[in-house]
């Protein structure tokens, strides 16, 4: 069965994935290149839990829990044991100390979880890319290196005091010499149709090709905001590097396993080639996310379950407590709205907004703006939402909290009157223009009351897959 699972990818492994039950992983940790040795997403205060990681903005640093971490991976022992201790050696207790010393047990339970005929794929760039090299020698081994595959795209900044950086890096390696391999073939174009043996030239709109075994430095451009393709998420590979993964190391029925999904590129993928997947993430922005992706690209034809979100309000309370920060990027998915901020910080009293459009002619975007509380409320905060409401010249201002809503809370949603929209079949429909729900109201499907608009913008919606006779042919944008 596909699954989704929001959760630390290190918990999850050990409490949910079997061994040896996966066919191929990919995984593309989040790194910092722009900053030396400053990689990976999590708070700087040493009393993180794994509840608290942050993505996008945040960074792992050498602190009280890379310590328990870094202690655990030497006290057990044997190769990997001695590759970290060279490690703190070579590099003093720093943030990439700490990078690998979270990335060390990860790998080993992907280890574990891998089939004797799996393979696995590291994404990286040069920042630590040697680093990760030498530990997944010591996970898997130096005798199941393969390749060393160089990922080259022409986009990015030059600079003046070093070569333009235009490269990641794939580390792939086999869990045994007895492992699943695709040779895949690309376009090698030629000058002319004369002058070959033995080969088969090919033509394609006035050009000359031939099929060639494909080599370790693949040419992919890397996504552009332009392209359909991207949906707005920081560090989205584009599908066509995916494929060739997938499709030189897997058969369909496989199952691929993502443990740093993000926006789901490798599941979008593995889904469109006829794979199973299982697939990782630490924040509900990039649970909601894939659901949107899975949703537009697919429709019905995807069936998947996720793991690990609320299913009531009890586990709910459980979230806002531990973690409120990801409970309000829950909420805001719950009502397909948008966060305004990927990290903590001054927000201007506007936690998620939702565009939509419900004037035929004009085409005006309005926009519904959203303020998530986990704890007491009161009809401040509803008078706040209102003045917010009227600043950022919004359509509806929509208060989610916890607790139910007290009746002073009413009587302030009553005064603010309501907002008129003119879609209707020939008429005007009125909605409230404050509006109140619960997170019990949301779980049992109630949703913003708002006109029947001709566009709601929130997630960039993914282009619908193709499907054909040849899945291994589709393409899904």
């Amino acid at each position: 069965m596909n699954t989704l699972y929001y959760g630390d990818n290190l918990d999850v492994l050990c409490r949910h994935i079997a061994d040896e039950s996966v066919d191929l992983i990919y995984l593309d940790p989040p790194f910092k290149s722009n900053q030396n040795y400053n990689v990976l997403f999590q708070e700087q205060n040493g009393s993180r839990s794994a509840a608290q990681i942050k993505a996008f903005e945040d960074t792992w640093s050498w602190d009280q829990a890379a310590a328990m971490a870094y202690q655990e991976i030497v006290e057990a022992g044997g190769d990997i044991s001695r590759t970290m201790q060279a490690f703190r050696t070579l590099l003093g207790e720093n943030d990439m100390l700490a990078y690998l010393s979270m990335m060390a047990p990860r790998l080993i339970e992907l280890h574990r979880v891998l089939a004797p005929t799996g393979s696995i794929y590291l994404h990286c760039d040069p920042t630590a890319s040697a680093h990760l090299r030498l530990l997944m020698n010591a996970v898997f081994g130096a005798q199941e290196f393969r390749n060393e595959i160089i990922w080259y795209y022409k986009t990015g900044g030059m600079s003046n005091r070093w070569f333009g950086r235009k490269h990641d890096v794939l580390l792939f390696y086999s869990k045994t010499s007895s492992y699943k391999f695709f040779p895949q073939k690309v376009k090698s174009y030629l000058m002319h149709k004369y002058g070959f043996s033995n080969i088969e030239i090919l033509e394609e709109n006035g050009q000359y090709y031939t099929m060639v075994g494909m080599r370790d430095v693949w040419d992919i451009p890397a996504l552009r905001g332009n392209q359909p393709e991207m949906l707005g998420y920081p560090t989205q590979k584009p599908e066509t590097l995916l494929e060739r993964i997938v499709k030189a190391s897997s058969n369909k029925g496989d199952t691929i396993l993502d443990p740093f999904c993000g926006c789901g590129t490798a599941i979008a993928v593995a889904q469109r080639l006829g794979r199973q997947w299982i697939g990782i993430d630490v924040t509900h922005l990039a649970i909601t996310l894939i659901k949107h992706r899975l949703q537009g690209a697919f429709g019905t034809r995807v069936e998947y379950e996720v793991m690990g979100e609320p299913v009531d309000v009890a586990s709910a309370k459980v979230l806002a407590k531990h973690d409120p920060w990801q409970f309000q990027l829950w909420a805001l998915g719950l009502v397909n709205a948008r966060p305004v901020k990927l990290k903590k910080g001054a927000d201007k009293g506007i936690d998620g907004r939702l565009y939509f459009h419900d004037e035929r002619e004009s085409g005006k975007t309005k926009q519904v703006i959203f303020s998530v509380k986990a704890g007491n409320t009161g009809p401040a905060h509803v008078r706040d939402l209102r003045g917010v409401v009227e600043r950022e010249k919004a359509a509806i201002g929509v208060l989610i909290t916890m607790r139910e809503p007290t009746n002073p809370m009413r009587r302030e949603v009553a005064s603010a009157g309501f907002y008129e929209s003119g879609w209707g079949a020939g008429a005007t429909t009125k909605h409230l223009k404050l509006q109140l729900l619960t997170v019990g109201e949301l779980l049992s499907g109630k949703m913003v009351d708002m006109p029947p608009a001709q566009d709601v913008r929130t997630f960039k919606k993914a282009p619908k897959a193709n499907k054909g006779p040849q899945d291994q042919q589709e393409e899904l944008f």
